[in-house]
């Protein structure tokens, strides 16, 4: 079945067009030392209906779909300003608890989609913009600050003395308008925007295709480049027969032929380093994941597992080689597993000659590939020489789910091991449907005029379970690693649309009991499904589902878990950023977990000031100063710019 959009776009468009801008600063940027530039957004094909234009305070709006058009590019408004220093927030509802752990919550997320010679790009392509929330229970107030990441990118696009910005990467989302097309290669743009992480006493954001970048944590400088992956050459081995032995070969070769063109033309990395970490508490180690660059246009995966202690030091790598074509954005680990869901692809070669041409987005040089109804999960051994006598599963060979899922994010996996042998695996996380799920159209973007549809996440009544929702996979092997049952179902029955899943990460790779996502309350007849306006807690033991909303034309990104004691596994509270259209102002609220679904959920709510407000952000991390102090007294820092870690491995 192929989804079809609920349009939302007005049916007659004047031929004028404004784009909503942000005002200027209201106060001395010397005394406050900010960084402050007029703000400039998406361009919109029509202009700003009267009831909503800046200067309108009154968040009464109709609800048709001229209001849900402009509210949903509010949400993604360029911002220019970073302020350098730290700001006291305003308080406007209720207050910082005593017991609020001291900490910050850092978010980054894309600032700027618009260049000043009428390029515009995807928001996954934007640049990075790191926001830090510093909370101080003692004294009951909130601090922010917001600097973007000088990444290479930044520093080509961007002029240091005017403050000019004029795009020459292309993104691989992207197309430029007003720069150079044809023959413009520049197209891995590390723009350092996808997620943050603090480890071993050091702050890096880090994003999808390219090496992460180390910012420094009081104030947000860019330290430099850090190199993970390292430059190593990894030859996986196989016990393939001569029929496979020959099509290794045959990809080997072209692997070979690939590296040079795109890390020489194209400016590819020879390894591209997921967004997406994972954090071992119980073992306290930080889990990465890279795949080869070459691996998005032959039709196998070749990933490579990073395990580290506290003090950055490499305790162990494993390379796996798969015979499968996939794109793979989240993952998830158990105690003794790696777990990989095979978004399968397929090389578009059509498209792929359009984008080397610049017609069209590097990304439409892949497309996917629904040639099957089932879904395969990969589940690989995490320490394979432990257990040498017992006998295991060709992991080469997926367990295929019954049903067929785009996965987007994973909020937790675990195992459960039986005194028989057995083995018990369930994960929760987030997925979408094929027939919705498009490469060049994420978020509503429309590279060829440069704006934001919002219809394209809010399908018409009766397609919402192609959109992405909450799932629960369960896995059964026997004691030989065979496999006795795969279900997937939606996570406690609830079926609204739903993403960014999260759990307390003290359990993370250990069974839980609650989840966390942001999620839809449906109320808005316009914008039923997205962007989301709802946080939902899901009890998977008792199979209870709360919520809270946000108000009338406000919306939510991330939740994220801040633990405060051990008084259960809700025992914290949960930070997540307001973002109120109609009136351009960002909050930090916080929420109680265990009061969620009743009146009283609401802890604190504080205000970003006006000229500060940014768009929606995508992941966060909270980092508690007891943890930061502890590690950072361990940790000697190199002094260059360039960091990279000398790596042993073990290869499969």
């Amino acid at each position: 079945m192929q989804a079809k959009a609920c349009h939302l776009l007005p049916a007659k468009l004047p031929a004028a067009a404004s784009p909503p801008k942000l005002p200027p600063p209201t106060y001395n940027t010397s005394q406050h030392n900010t960084i402050s530039r007029a703000a400039i957004s998406i361009g919109a094909p029509t202009t700003i209906p009267e009831e909503l234009s800046t200067t309108v305070q009154d968040p009464v709006a109709p609800d048709d779909t001229v209001t849900a058009f402009w509210d949903y590019q509010f949400l993604f408004v360029s911002q220019r300003a970073e302020t350098t220093q730290p700001i006291t927030l305003r308080l406007v509802d209720g207050a910082l608890p005593h017991d609020f752990p001291s900490g910050t919550y850092y978010l980054t997320g894309p600032g700027l989609f618009s260049d000043d010679h009428g390029s515009t790009v995807h928001p996954l392509d934007g640049h990075g913009y790191l926001r830090a929330f510093k909370m101080d229970a003692a004294r009951g107030k909130v601090e922010f600050m917001a600097r973007y990441i000088e990444t290479e990118a930044q520093a080509e696009e961007r002029d240091p003395s005017t403050g000019e910005w004029r795009f020459t990467h292309r993104g691989p989302f992207s197309v430029l308008k007003g720069g150079k097309m044809v023959g413009n290669t520049k197209v891995m743009k590390n723009v350092a925007n996808t997620s943050v992480l603090r480890w071993g006493g050091r702050l890096f954001c880090l994003w999808e295709g390219g090496d992460p970048y180390e910012i420094e944590g009081q104030t947000l400088a860019t330290v430099g480049k850090f190199n993970v992956a390292g430059d190593r050459k990894m030859s996986p081995e196989s016990d393939d027969d001569d029929g496979e032995r020959f099509t290794a070969d045959f990809l080997d070769v072209a692997a070979k032929i690939l590296k040079p063109i795109l890390h020489g033309v194209f400016k590819m990395p020879p390894k591209r380093l997921l967004s997406h970490y994972k954090i071992d508490v119980r073992r306290n180690r930080l889990l990465i994941m890279s795949c080869n660059a070459e691996d998005m246009l032959l039709p196998r995966s070749n990933f490579t597992f990073y395990e580290f202690d506290s003090n950055f030091k490499l305790l162990q790598s494993q390379e796996f080689s798969i015979p499968d074509h996939m794109m793979i954005h989240d993952w998830a680990f158990t105690d003794s597993h790696y777990i990989l869901f095979g978004n399968r692809i397929k090389l578009d070669v059509a498209g792929s000659m359009r984008a080397v041409c610049g017609l069209s987005p590097m990304i439409s040089a892949l497309s996917l590939n629904p040639s099957k109804p089932t879904s395969p999960i990969y589940v690989l051994p995490r320490f394979p020489n432990t257990q040498p006598n017992r006998p295991h599963r060709d992991w080469r060979v997926p367990i295929e789910a019954p049903s067929q899922m785009w996965v987007l994010h994973v909020a937790n996996a675990f195992e459960e091991k039986h005194v028989n042998g057995n083995l018990h695996i369930q994960i929760q996380a987030s997925a979408c449907s094929y027939h919705w799920f498009n490469f060049q159209n994420m978020f509503g973007y429309d590279w060829q005029s440069g704006r934001l549809d919002p219809s394209m996440m809010n399908l018409e009544h009766g397609q919402e379970q192609l959109l992405p929702h909450l799932i629960q996979v369960n896995i059964s092997l026997d004691a030989n690693g065979n496999c006795q049952e795969c279900r997937v179902n939606d996570l406690n029955e609830w079926n609204r649309p739903s993403d960014f899943p999260v759990i307390n990460q003290d359990f993370s790779g250990t069974q839980n009991a609650y989840v966390y996502a942001a999620s839809s309350s449906g109320s808005r007849q316009a914008l039923p499904h997205f962007p989301f306006d709802t946080v939902v807690k899901l009890d998977t033991v008792d199979k209870s589902t709360r919520t809270w909303s946000t108000g009338r034309r406000r919306f939510i990104g991330e939740p994220i878990f801040i633990p405060k004691g051990n008084k259960g596994e809700d025992d914290g509270y949960l930070l997540v950023v307001e973002y109120a259209v109609s009136t351009q102002r960002c909050y930090l609220v916080i929420l109680d977990p265990k009061l969620i679904g009743r009146m009283n959920a609401l802890v604190a709510r504080f205000e970003v000031p006006r000229h500060l407000n940014f768009p929606l952000g995508f992941h966060g991390f909270w980092a508690p100063d007891v943890c930061i102090n502890a590690v950072t007294s361990k940790v000697s820092r190199p002094s260059s710019q360039e960091f990279d870690l000398s790596l042993t491995s073990a290869t499969l």
